[in-house]
C-alpha cells in the first residue's frame, strides 16, 4: 500500500474511534507523555493543537512547562510562545487548524527543549506519516531541528513495524502511544 492509500486507511479508522474511547485514549496517551523522561525534563515543548481526531493533548497544556504552537507561512512551521491565558486569541490558520496569533512571541529553535510531532501513524525505526505537506520533514532536516528530541504521537492502532519512507523522511527520537513511550530503532 503507497503512503496516499494508507494515510487514507488510517484517517478513516481513527475518524471512527468512539468519543468516550478517544478521550480515554488521549487521557492515557497524556499519562504515559507526563512519565516519560523525554517530557519530565524539558521546560519548553512545542506541541499542537488536534484535528481529525488526533490524540488531544490539551489536558498536558496546564502542566508547568512553555509551550509552543506551529502557523504554517508558506511551506514552513513558525513557532510562537503560547500558555491557556495568552492575550493573543487563537486563530484558524490555513488548514483549519488553531494557530496563535502572528503577534505572540517567537520560539528560536534554541529555546527548544522537545517536539511532540502529530502524525496519522508511526512506525518501530521512528518514521511518520503525516498529513502528506512536509512541513515536518522540511522542519527537521535544517541544522537548528534537526537534533531536538522529538517523540511520534498516535495511538497504539498507528505505531505499526514499518512505514513506507521517502529519502527525506526523518525519524523521530520516540513514538508515545497510550501503551507506551516507544525508542525508536534509527535513532539510538
Amino acid at each position: 500500500m503507497d503512503k496516499k492509500e494508507l494515510r487514507k486507511a488510517l484517517l478513516e479508522a481513527r475518524q471512527s474511534i468512539d468519543p468516550d474511547v478517544w478521550r480515554a485514549k488521549n487521557s492515557q496517551l497524556c499519562d504515559q507523555l507526563r512519565s516519560s523522561s523525554l517530557f519530565t525534563t524539558a521546560q519548553t515543548v512545542l506541541a499542537y493543537f488536534s484535528i481529525c481526531q488526533e490524540p488531544d493533548l490539551s489536558e498536558l497544556f496546564k502542566t508547568q512547562k512553555s509551550w509552543g504552537f506551529p502557523r504554517c507561512v508558506g511551506k514552513t512551521l513558525h513557532w510562537h510562545r503560547w500558555e491557556p491565558q495568552a492575550p493573543l486569541p487563537l486563530q484558524t490558520g490555513a488548514y483549519g487548524i488553531l494557530e496563535p496569533h502572528p503577534d505572540s512571541p517567537v520560539l528560536e529553535p534554541e529555546q527548544v527543549d522537545l517536539l511532540l510531532v502529530p502524525a496519522i501513524a508511526c512506525d518501530t525505526r521512528g518514521y511518520r506519516l503525516g498529513y502528506g505537506g512536509g512541513f515536518y520533514d522540511r522542519l527537521l532536516a535544517t541544522p537548528n531541528w534537526a537534533e531536538k528530541p522529538t517523540i511520534g504521537i498516535v495511538f497504539d492502532s498507528a505505531y505499526l513495524p514499518t512505514l513506507p519512507e521517502d529519502g527525506w523522511d526523518r525519524p523521530l527520537t520516540a513514538v508515545c502511544t497510550e501503551q507506551g513511550l516507544f525508542f525508536s530503532k534509527q535513532r539510538r
